[in-house]
């Protein structure tokens, strides 16, 4: 197939990328590769991915423009026919939407519309993308269900998510066209973002710096490891979302519809206490942290916890990396790509 595969030299899209390269797809990256973090570790991810396309004769585009630029996005839809679009790219972070909202409402809106119309009028068969569990924002019934309701976010990030899982709806529902959106908990793994908890603690433990751990650490997450998620956007995106017959305008379940539009949690399934979390990276850095607690954060919420039965029910994904070994893989590569020895 021809996929499109938007936010490519991101974390998760350079990740599929990569793996739909390997498994023989004909693979088209678009993305603006902006400063949010250190373009540095974005260019070596595109790096490695032209290096592996053309050591395996893979067939691999890179555009390097802006989602949020119409005709830059329309231009890619007529010089390309695609099987499939996935949308991963976004302005992430948390913290950052308290500060530039406008980031968000640029990146997350206005690209989102752009792809949106393009699959439309392209006819696309199926368009995956990336939501978020910070949707569930207020609500503690956990493990969260994409049968909940999810009207109370916490931050404008999760506000700019849940919107672009109802502006999928009105889209599906006008024009079939089919959309699945996929809501992801708490990544981490090698070639993660340097804004991330993972890298920041690794960073700081080698340096001999305190870690800051907020919520006095008493935050429990859905670690997620990025080949997990990976293998549920590629199962995803190749199950067709179509209208769920059972679907009643009287009680209206919030995860499906009556047009081919779906949601899913995509997560570890497991809860874990970020305590622990840390004790896994000092077991595999082979050090002890210095800890530095501090209170809740602003936005933050202080569980996730994901029930990914309608995902395996759907496409049989199953997570199967623990976290003891999916952060000594995060730290392996963290090592090797520093050159960090010691």
């Amino acid at each position: 197939m021809k996929i499109l595969v938007t936010g490519h030299a991101g974390f998760i899209g350079f990740h599929t990328a990569r793996r739909l390269l390997r498994d023989g797809h004909a693979v088209v990256g678009f993305d603006v590769v902006n400063d949010y973090y250190d373009p540095a570790i974005k260019e070596a991810r595109l790096q490695v991915l032209a290096d592996e396309a053309a050591a395996i004769g893979a067939d691999y585009t890179s555009i390097r423009q802006d989602l949020a630029d119409q005709a830059a996005v329309e231009a890619c839809f007529r010089q390309h026919e695609f099987d499939r679009v996935i949308h991963l790219a976004a302005q992430a972070g948390v913290r950052y939407s308290l500060e530039n909202p406008r980031a968000y409402t640029r990146s997350n809106i206005d690209a989102f519309v752009n792809i949106l119309e393009c699959c439309r009028h392209a006819e696309t068969p199926h368009l995956t993308y990336a939501s978020t569990s910070s949707v569930y924002g207020a609500n503690t019934d956990m493990p969260f269900s994409e049968h909940q309701a999810t009207v109370h976010p916490l931050q404008f990030y999760a506000a700019t998510k849940r919107a672009n899982e109802l502006m999928a709806h009105s889209y599906s529902h006008l024009f079939r066209l089919p959309t699945t959106g996929l809501r992801f908990f708490t990544v981490y793994g090698p070639w993660g973002r340097p804004d991330m908890a993972l890298f920041i603690f690794t960073r700081n433990i080698l340096a001999g710096e305190p870690i800051p751990v907020f919520n006095h650490g008493n935050h429990t997450r859905d670690f997620t490891f990025v080949d997990d998620i990976v293998e549920g956007v590629i199962r995803t995106a190749f199950d067709i979302a179509e209208p769920n017959p059972a679907w009643s305008s009287d009680a209206p379940d919030p995860a499906s519809s009556s047009a081919p539009w779906r949601l899913f949690n995509i997560g570890n399934n497991t809860q874990v206490p970020l305590m622990h979390y840390i004790e896994a990276l000092e077991k595999a850095l082979g050090r002890k942290a210095e800890i530095d607690f501090q209170p809740l954060q602003p936005g933050d919420v202080p569980a996730t916890y994901a029930d990914v039965s309608e995902l395996h029910q759907a496409t049989g994904y199953q997570p199967r990396t623990s976290i003891d070994d999916g952060v000594s893989r995060f730290v392996d590569w963290y090592r090797d790509y520093y050159g960090i020895t010691r």
